[in-house]
């Protein structure tokens, strides 16, 4: 008879200490191998230019050019943001205005389509600010 008795199972058990131990490891992990950036800076990869001198730009206005044709604008006193192109030609006016010999360098990425580039060396000229230079690795 005693074969035919039901036996009464143990209620599973979770234990959660080692669980909370590897949840812990990971997010620890998560944050030591985490990279901090800007939101408005954009991850371009300089062409290298082999004949290049050294770059020691003192320039006071940044543009840079993303991988897909993205525009980032900074000055020395601002962070980098992310900007439209129609927002860029009136930047570049204002800048005009306050100085004309400001000069402007232009990062771009080496994947950067070329009429992108072109566009904006192009509104550093309409905008009458000929310093310009690209800057390369």
């Amino acid at each position: 008879m005693s074969s035919l008795q039901t036996r009464r199972r143990r209620r599973p058990e979770l234990n959660l200490v080692p669980l909370i131990d590897v949840l812990v490891i990971l997010v620890f992990f998560a944050f030591v191998t985490m990279q901090f950036r800007a939101p408005g800076t954009l991850n371009i990869t300089l062409p290298r230019v082999e004949t290049a001198g050294t770059n020691a730009f003192e320039g006071t206005v940044i543009l840079g050019i993303g991988r897909e044709g993205e525009l980032s604008f900074a000055t020395d006193r601002t962070a980098p943001r992310t900007i439209s192109r129609e927002e860029l030609e009136g930047l570049l006016a204002q800048i005009r205005d306050v100085n004309r010999d400001v000069p402007v360098l232009i990062r771009a990425d080496e994947e950067t389509p070329l009429r992108t580039l072109a566009f904006v060396m192009d509104a550093c000229r309409k905008s009458g600010l000929n310093r310009f230079s690209l800057q390369s690795r």
